[in-house]
């Protein structure tokens, strides 16, 4: 047997992992037995056991790819929260879920959770614990805890207490109010829920309760457009049938009405009393969070002759709680409350999500604490270490503690608010919602934006387009032939006569065409409902599950076959003669992801005519129907012209047959363990050798303006993923039509693979391709992740662009976590049907589409848009914003509290290395709060392009993801630029005031506040009329309390030099004089004139791209 030639992959330094080297016996490799010794991608095989070569491979250690970012104190913290949540865990002892057994109309109080629906995070007692543990999680807020604390040591005092503690105690205020607003808000709302007033049944009448007085047992009566309060099963509805519609889009999103039945033998009764005399009882099993699933069994024991009547009970049964009545009024049985319903138990908080800047600063702030315990260290050191040195070291930690400015998070938090308010004000992206105000900034750095096909690039409104017979298509301009020939099956006279003129191969036509439409008519869960008021008159309404069964028989109704009826067990349609052609229902399977294929058994009134109709996928229905010659390729034709494609098929049953499959199914039913199972295995026994009908395409329209929004995210440097559960013809097809893929770029596709050798061979030969976009299946995807997880990343990032097809929600999950963990670059994730919310969840920024397919990917996203061209601005503009501005509004935050420090340094070391604080505690708290707050926030208002150029140059959001704008470059300028001027306007104060002295305070402290405006002025790239304002009031502010507060500006200092205890007050006139006035400007003038020169110097010899394109 030939050697099969197998070169190593390349890969890039970033996913590199230790090679494993084994050795290899050249004979086995070249009888084909050792292709797993290949060296791929430089990495060893991590399969443990045998592979499909069976040749034995050892797993070495996985080498982690990432060190975690946690800090000694997030690990003390974590570990206290664990222990807390052992503890709590130990004393509530969670009970045991069970199944149970529910008699009408009696009570089972105590037993069971009762009817409350709590969404609050705290109460009474744990408010204030709780909102403090989590405060004090972060090593900032920890820091400053510690610090003031400190200050109760008469040894360590510094100042005041109130200077610690007071802005301390402010962020911890501003928190804690949040905290109960919020918590105020879901109290209300919990409130009105749980006091919500409904009917319950009893012996002496209809009496009112609360939802939250409703007991286990209890027989409740709904009414139209009222909530479901509790998991109930349908015992009665007003409709004959025992029909009902209901809304479940609070419960799954999905916005179409599901069809609800009650217990037979329940909806049989004369009236409502007769259900209080009835001897039932229905055995629910336990509860769990599947709201597609149920199993139960209702018991009559005094049924006719006395008789025990079984009747089995499924998800279409039940009433779940949150959903809403839409059809007539129903009374059911509640069978679970609170705690154990099915959307009490789907609902979870999720995670919160940390943005990459939060980190940064949290890492920079780390460095700043390092910075603190060496300088203290320093100058400990220089004074020497005798007597309580260590007292010293502390004072000088204190002293130096406005390094980490407190303030720094309160103004970041203030900043994430104000950009939030702006994308949900901003009327270019009408309809946005910010669900997650902490990450606004994260939509700055986007580097994989992972999308949705269906709803999201398309506009998931299907229209019908072609049908394939086999030997002949109708296309859109063919379809008036197609209804002429459903025409001719139903001549004026109500018989097709053989001597009507037709030819026989017409005949033939007509029939196969006439079938093909009717199996179309047929073979739905589509509903006909009142149209809206606003409708013309004389069209007819539709619900459905699924958009493209509503597309089917909207088109058959085209074709002359109208769906005029239909309920739980009959189903009528309309000929193009007037005639009505009725049917009995006797089996609908609906459609399931599992399944991909749905079913229905009806018979033909008029001729007793039994038929098994089957729609689905062309992968699952190939192996259904007749063989055929022209399904697999005319599936593919229809794909690659960008076509949903569904196989539709039937199968003619003789009474023996149903009444065989009837009664296994019957049975199957009956089953209280492995009901689906036992179900689905009955229906198979029908699902063969079926005959091949048609096969139908519709189209999904793409979104308005998708083709130049994935162009503009393309230039801005976002390389973009589409995960989708189409078929791969389909996908390529969209993908081609929309941009995804530009002209310029070939498609390799990654062929199917199931085993590992298959796998190394595709990934060998991908690997020797160039720019080109990635196309691969779901299947493929998890044979290649689960045995070269490292090395496909590796590959798929390279490549411009990735589609990925028959794509499961759990494995687009997966994709997003993958590329975290090993880019670590940020992601987006787009969707907007239930399917998405996993991946929407997992990504650093969840956004979602409100489409058809309901909210549910909406609600759970950071933030809502109503139209995928919106995600252009939100991130070119809106996330360039709100990046830059965090990072310049951080960066001067710090900045301020280094200078300042830089200041206090200067003065210890000419004093002597004493540990008194320079400035009195008001001034400090001053000077972070109305003397420069205001100016320094207005930084959220600076803007460095127009949204015009913004949009018009996507490639300057290339430049953001480099993160140059907060990095340790950048960081550490800012600490030179604070220790300079720190040092002139010390120095400087020393040298021009050495004969007023004892007017230290006010000359350093107003070189220092005119210092700041004066940067926030140059720091300024656009001019706003509130920052001018800003300016100003801080200034005037200033002014004023040197006059005011005269006091505050001399105590320490005349305390230290004159040691005496009376207070100094500042001498007004002092201020006047110009002596005074012309040295701070000198002073201010030296501190920030050179850097303003720099600038210059910069923008003129080097300047950025914005700036270049601000000239233009």
């Amino acid at each position: 047997m030939e050697s099969v030639e197998m070169s190593p992959l390349s890969v890039s330094t970033r996913f590199k992992k230790r090679a494993v080297h084994r050795r290899t016996s050249e004979e086995s490799f070249e009888s084909g037995t050792g292709v797993d010794e290949v060296p791929l991608m430089s990495d060893a095989f991590d399969e443990s056991d045998d592979d499909e070569t069976g040749v034995f491979t050892q797993r070495p250690r996985r080498k982690r790819l990432y060190k975690s970012s946690s800090g000694p104190i997030e690990v003390i913290c974590s570990g206290i929260e664990r222990c807390l949540r052992f503890v709590w865990n130990k004393f509530k002892r969670k009970k045991a879920l069970q199944p149970r057994t529910i008699r009408l109309g009696r009570n089972y109080p105590g037993s069971f959770p009762p009817n409350v629906i709590k969404n609050q995070k705290y109460n009474v007692v744990t408010f204030i614990p709780l909102v403090l543990f989590q405060q004090f999680k972060f090593f900032l807020n920890l820091y400053f805890l510690i610090v003031a604390v400190s200050q109760f040591v008469p040894s360590l005092r510094i100042g005041y207490l109130y200077t610690y503690w007071a802005p301390l105690g402010f962020v911890l205020a501003v928190t804690m109010c949040r905290e109960a607003w919020d918590d105020l808000k879901r109290f209300m709302r919990d409130k009105d829920l749980n006091g919500q007033v409904y009917k319950k049944l009893t012996q002496t009448g209809l009496i009112d309760v609360s939802s939250a007085e409703l007991r286990l047992g209890d027989l409740i009566k709904i009414e139209k457009n009222q909530r479901i309060p509790a998991d109930l099963v349908l015992l009665q509805t007003t409709e004959k049938n025992g029909a009902c519609f209901v809304r479940t889009d609070q419960l799954d999103g999905e916005t179409d009405w599901k069809l609800k039945v009650a217990v037979p033998s329940t909806q049989r009764l004369g009236s409502d009393r007769e259900l209080l005399s009835v001897n039932a009882f229905a055995d629910v099993e336990k509860p769990k969070k599947d709201i597609h699933s149920f199993i139960g069994m209702f018991t009559r024991t005094d049924g006719l002759d006395g008789r025990k009547e079984e009747e089995p009970l499924g998800v279409e049964n039940v009433l779940w709680a949150s959903t809403v009545l839409a059809s007539g009024n129903a009374i059911g049985v509640v069978i679970y409350t609170g705690s154990e319903t099915r959307s009490v138990m789907n609902t979870s908080q999720p995670e919160t999500k940390v943005g990459l800047l939060d980190l940064e600063i949290n890492r920079l702030t780390k460095v700043l604490f390092v910075a603190t315990m060496v300088l203290a260290f320093v100058l400990v050191s220089l004074r020497g270490f005798d007597g309580v040195w260590y007292r010293y070291f502390i004072r000088f930690i204190l002293l130096f503690s406005y390094i980490i400015p407190l303030s720094l998070r309160v103004n970041l938090d203030m900043g994430k608010i104000v950009y939030s308010w702006m994308i949900a004000r901003d009327k270019d992206i009408p309809g946005t919602v910010v669900r997650s105000s902490t990450i606004p900034e994260e939509l700055g750095r986007i580097v994989y934006l992972l999308t949705d096909k269906t709803g999201t690039l398309t506009q998931n409104e299907m229209v019908f387009k072609k049908l394939h017979l086999g030997t002949v298509s109708y296309g859109s301009e063919s379809l008036g032939e197609l209804s002429t020939m459903v025409h001719q099956y139903f001549p004026k006279d109500n018989h097709m006569a053989s001597g009507s003129g037709l030819s026989r191969a017409r005949k033939t036509s007509v029939v196969h065409a006439y079938e093909a439409v009717k199996a179309c008519a047929l073979c739905h869960n589509v509903t006909p409902v009142e149209p809206d008021e606003t409708a013309p008159e004389g069209t007819v309404a539709y619900q459905a599950s699924s958009p493209d069964e509503i597309a089917l028989v909207q088109w058959t109704e085209k074709m002359g076959l109208v769906l005029v009826d239909r309920d739980l067990t009959s189903m009528q349609l309309k000929a193009p003669n007037g005639d009505f052609l009725s049917f009995e229902i006797l089996h609908v399977f609906p459609f399931t992801s599992q399944r991909k294929r749905m079913g229905i058994i009806l018979r033909n009134k008029s001729n007793g005519e039994i038929v098994f109709y089957m729609k689905g996928a062309d992968v699952i229905m190939s192996q259904i129907v007749q063989y055929n010659d022209w399904l697999e390729e005319e599936c593919g034709n229809m794909g690659r012209e960008g076509l949903r494609t569904l196989v539709v098929a039937k199968k003619i049953l003789t009474q023996e047959q149903y009444r065989d499959f009837d009664a296994k199914y019957a049975q199957a039913k009956l089953s209280m363990t492995d009901r689906a199972a036992q179900m689905e295995s009955v229906v198979q026994t029908l699902e063969q050798e079926m005959e091949l009908l048609c096969i139908t395409g519709v189209e999904d329209k793409l979104q308005v303006n998708v083709k130049p929004t994935l162009e503009l995210l393309r230039n801005a440097g976002v390389k973009i993923w589409m995960l989708t559960g189409d078929k791969m013809e389909t996908a390529i097809c969209i993908a081609s039509s929309s941009k995804l893929v530009s002209k310029t770029q070939d498609i390799y596709r990654f062929q199917e693979v199931s085993d590992r050798r298959e796998a190394h061979l595709q990934l060998n030969d991908f690997r020797r391709k160039s720019d080109l976009a990635l196309v691969i299946t779901g299947s493929s995807l998890e044979v290649c992740l689960s045995h070269y997880e490292t090395e496909f990343i590796d590959l798929a990032c390279q490549c411009p662009c990735v589609v990925c097809c028959r794509c499961s929600p759990t494995q687009k999950a997966q994709i997003v976590d993958l590329l975290k963990k090993y880019t670590k670059k940020p992601t987006c994730a787009v969707g907007d049907g239930g399917n998405d919310v996993s991946m929407i969840q997992a990504a650093n920024v969840g956004i979602g589409i409100v489409g058809k397919e309901g909210k549910q990917a909406s609600l759970a996203a950071d933030f809502s848009i109503t139209q995928f061209q919106h995600i252009g601005r939100l991130l070119v503009w809106h996330g360039r914003n709100s990046y830059k501005r965090s990072a310049s509004l951080s960066q001067f935050v710090i900045h301020r509290g280094l200078i300042i420090s830089a200041m206090q340094a200067v003065f210890s070391t000419v004093f002597y290395f004493v540990s008194v604080a320079l400035y009195e505690g008001f001034l400090m708290v001053g000077y972070a709060t109305v003397y420069t707050m205001f100016p320094v926030f207005s930084l959220v208002l600076d803007v460095d392009v127009s949204a015009k150029t913004a949009m018009l140059y996507p490639e300057l959001y290339k430049d953001l993801a480099k993160s140059r704008s907060l990095s340790f470059k950048t960081f550490f300028i800012w600490i030179l630029i604070s220790v300079y001027q720190g040092g002139i306007i010390m120095y400087g104060a020393l040298l021009l005031f050495d004969s007023e002295f004892i007017h230290i305070v006010a000359i350093t402290f107003t070189s220092l506040i005119l210092t700041e405006l004066l940067m926030v002025a140059l720091t300024i790239r656009t001019w706003h009329v509130l920052m001018i304002l800003a300016e100003l009031a801080s200034f005037g502010i200033y002014v004023i309390s040197l006059v005011i507060l005269n006091e505050y500006f001399g105590t320490a200092i005349q305390t230290f030099l004159c040691a005496v205890e009376s207070t100094f007050c500042l001498d007004s006139k002092f201020l006047k004089t110009w002596a005074f006035i012309w040295r701070v400007v000198v002073i201010t003038a030296v501190s920030c004139l050179p850097l303003y020169i720099l600038k210059c110097l910069r923008k003129k010899c080097a300047p950025p791209i914005y700036s270049k394109l601000q000239q233009t």
